[in-house]
């Protein structure tokens, strides 16, 4: 396989090239081009992809003389998936019913994104407003008979591909965490609210969270940092974010850290479940105090809580569109369907259960800096197979962060992943472990290519 700079590089590393002279924002403008070419025809990755426009945009940058005066992500290209508003792009959020529909503004995501020097390359595939399906045009890069995901999996694709060094995703039950594990590149999933939604299609208000995925694991911490918010408009977070006795490891004593199966344990096959035990007893000598923990019992309810506020939400979101069903999935109405019979009273009940259980979740595991679980039950299934249900959900519900990391690989050889997950607002010491993973060699620097 010929070299892939994105693939190759870091975003820092590139930051680097550009700052030596070495690459010109021309040379990474060909290179996003050239590997859009060689591989969107097979994987279809993209919704929306113009060479024109994305050669328009480089040629407006003005690369500063010095690596210090560089914008975290100048000259760097990254997709959007297609349910965030762009200007310069059709936003159509994997529907017909909203084919050649234009935003005329950018989610603040991507606002953020170009004000630090991003390039938006074009926009990702995403499934039919973003909820979950079990077949679109995307192919898992790996084996094409597999799927990449949900709806993220555009974003994934055009990642394990090297067309781009990050894609932004989003994530309402597993869909930055599932295509990540599938096609073998890191996800991000930061706490629920610390990036902001303003600008993108909204599907369950108390689930929907911002994220990305990406090459390297060096890319999470400057990607993350672009797109969070910040100030004294967000006290909360602020407040969490700077608190360095819940953000920063006290390098003197052992990570704490605990192993958590969850209730999704039984259907992992056992590859899986042997994969992630060994893996776990790697980590008693060097400098980690590992637990096996056990959730309480009343966690095991997240499932069905979450499919009550997510069809609930959708029926009224998405009440216009139900109105045209001739044009939506079957599933899609289905799931409307579903939410519409659900009652005001039910729906109140299963907020207040969701709050209960975040409450309860963080004292569980206050005194870990992490936990550490499967991204997925293993190994993508063939197309059009439901996948087996797995912790990603469970945790996007307690509103938890969360990497996924190319760890593993299945008896046939495709990837998933192992799951870090850190406490509610505790980003940066979950970012902070990763790293340490990283420089220690239990964790890769970067995805490697599907052969």
């Amino acid at each position: 396989m010929k070299t892939n700079l994105f693939l190759e590089k870091s975003i820092q590393e590139i930051r680097q090239c550009y700052a030596s002279g070495s690459l010109g924002v021309s040379d990474v403008a060909e290179e996003c081009i050239a590997q859009y070419k060689a591989h969107e025809p097979t994987v279809c990755a993209y919704e929306d992809f113009d060479e024109n426009l994305l050669r328009a945009s480089f040629r407006k940058i003005r690369m500063p003389a010095s690596l210090d005066q560089m914008r975290p992500l100048e000259g760097i290209p990254f997709g959007v998936k297609d349910v965030f508003n762009t200007r310069d792009y059709h936003t159509q959020m994997g529907s017909p019913l909203w084919k050649g529909f234009t935003a005329g503004n950018d989610a603040r995501t991507v606002h953020n994104c170009l004000q630090a020097g991003g390039v938006i390359s074009g926009k990702t595939v995403t499934a039919e407003f973003a909820v979950h399906t079990l077949l679109n045009k995307t192919v898992n890069p790996h084996d094409h008979s597999r799927t990449p995901g949900t709806s993220s999996s555009g974003s994934a694709v055009a990642v394990a591909m090297g067309m781009v060094p990050f894609a932004l995703g989003t994530q309402t039950a597993g869909s930055i965490i599932r295509p990540a594990s599938f096609c073998g590149v890191y996800g991000f999933k930061p706490s629920f609210g610390l990036v902001p939604r303003t600008g993108v299609l909204k599907t369950t208000d108390p689930l929907d969270t911002i994220g990305f995925l990406t090459t390297h694991c060096a890319n999470l911490r400057p990607v993350f940092e672009t797109i969070r918010v910040k100030g004294a408009n967000y006290p909360i977070s602020n407040a969490v974010l700077r608190d360095t006795t819940r953000q920063r490891h006290v390098h003197d004593r052992p990570w704490k850290v605990a192993f958590v199966r969850t209730y999704t344990w039984p259907e992992a096959p056992s590859y899986a479940q042997d994969a992630i035990t060994t893996y776990v007893d790697k980590f008693s000598n060097v400098g980690c105090d590992v637990t096996e923990l056990s959730l309480p019992a009343v966690f095991t309810q997240c499932h069905e809580v979450h499919e009550t506020i997510y069809d609930k939400s959708l029926s009224y979101y998405f009440q216009h569109e139900f109105g045209k069903n001739e044009h939506i999935s079957a599933m899609m109405k289905e799931m409307i369907e579903k939410g519409l019979s659900i009652s005001d009273e039910a729906f109140l009940t299963a907020l207040c259960t969701q709050s209960a259980l975040i409450e309860s979740f963080d004292a569980v595991v206050r005194e870990y800096d992490v936990i550490l679980s499967l991204s997925t039950a293993g190994e993508a299934p063939l197309r059009g197979i439901t996948e087996n249900r797995d912790p990603s959900l469970i945790w996007t519900f307690l509103h938890l962060p969360v990497i996924s990391a190319p760890v593993f690989k299945s008896p046939s050889g495709l990837p998933f992943g192992l799951q870090l997950v850190g406490r509610k607002y505790n980003d940066l010491l979950l970012l902070q472990f990763a790293e340490w993973l990283c420089d220690n060699g239990f964790i890769p620097k970067r995805c490697l290519p599907p052969c």
